[in-house]
């Protein structure tokens, strides 16, 4: 755990908010790049983060605590840390209000310099594999396709800045507002194209995206080919064998609901194997992210 606080705040369009720590710490933090997930830990209003246990079994005490003493704990995708000067950028995505909105969805647009928090996040001292990253492609010799919503954008931002000059393929992210769009460098030559609902049902321009993609990037199915079953209850599986051949890699994320429904479509529908998609239900509509 890095005690930290809040350096800086930028708005980066309606939907996006960066938000700078540093800490005296973060010297440690390791820097793995591509979709590295975090621990956010928030203070509470009348105890800050006082009650918040440290030590091997942090979690199982946190679980143990009263509900007014259990800090609240998001998870967040580091967009860009910066070890030598102990800072880490973290970019936020603003939910459209939906009468759902969450301990984060109070912090967020509020926040000031100097307000503090932890980050639960890897340590470059440990000499072992580092958890919280999904992106695993083998990125030299076949295309990727990422997709995923506003929830998304920042992991996909950061895979798409450290794609090496020779991979394809195509990145999809669907956002509120045409403003949304934001400038992504990358060194790769996967293709981004930005799908901005404006007030449109959510999925409902990522999904057919998603389709008219793999129909570009994947041969057809022949009647020949077998297809694997998915589990519909599933709402996370991030594949940890190696990458078997196929033409095509994809990584799905965003809303539980749409995200299934892209990995069926590839998998059952598509023939792709399973351990060639990685998808993940970040969050559902209608309910607000449970402690």
């Amino acid at each position: 755990m890095f005690d930290v606080r809040v350096r800086t705040t930028e708005r980066l369009s309606p939907s996006f908010l960066r938000v700078t720590f540093t800490g005296a710490d973060l010297e440690r933090f390791a820097d793995n790049g591509y979709d590295q997930r975090i621990k956010l830990i928030l203070p509470l209003e009348e105890h800050g983060l006082s009650p918040m246990p440290k030590g091997p079994d942090w979690y199982q005490r946190w679980r143990e605590l009263p509900g007014e003493l259990r800090n609240p704990i998001r998870t967040l995708t580091v967009r860009l840390a910066r070890p030598h000067l102990r800072e880490v950028d973290v970019d936020i995505a603003l939910h459209e209000d939906d009468g759902h909105g969450g301990p984060m969805a109070r912090w967020a647009p509020t926040v000031q310099p100097g307000a503090p928090a932890i980050l639960f996040g890897p340590n470059a001292g440990f000499d072992g594999p580092n958890a919280g990253m999904a992106f695993r492609p083998d990125a030299e010799n076949g295309p990727v396709l990422l997709a995923g919503d506003e929830t998304a954008v920042p992991a996909i931002a950061s895979v798409l800045e450290r794609l090496p000059a020779g991979c394809t393929g195509e990145a999809l992210m669907e956002v509120p507002y045409d403003s949304d769009a934001l400038d992504i460098l990358t060194p790769s030559r996967v293709k981004i194209t930005w799908l901005a609902r404006s007030g449109a049902r959510r999925g409902s321009l990522l999904h057919p995206a998603v389709v008219a993609a793999a129909d570009r990037l994947l041969p057809p199915l022949s009647a020949n080919d077998s297809v694997e079953d998915v589990d519909v209850n599933d709402l996370w599986e991030v594949p940890e064998d190696e990458r078997p051949p196929g033409p095509l890699y994809a990584w799905l994320a965003g809303e539980a609901a749409v995200i299934k429904g892209l990995r069926r479509h590839l998998v059952a529908d598509r023939g792709m194997d399973r351990r060639a998609v990685a998808f993940m239900g970040y969050w559902r509509e209608g309910r607000s992210e449970q402690d």
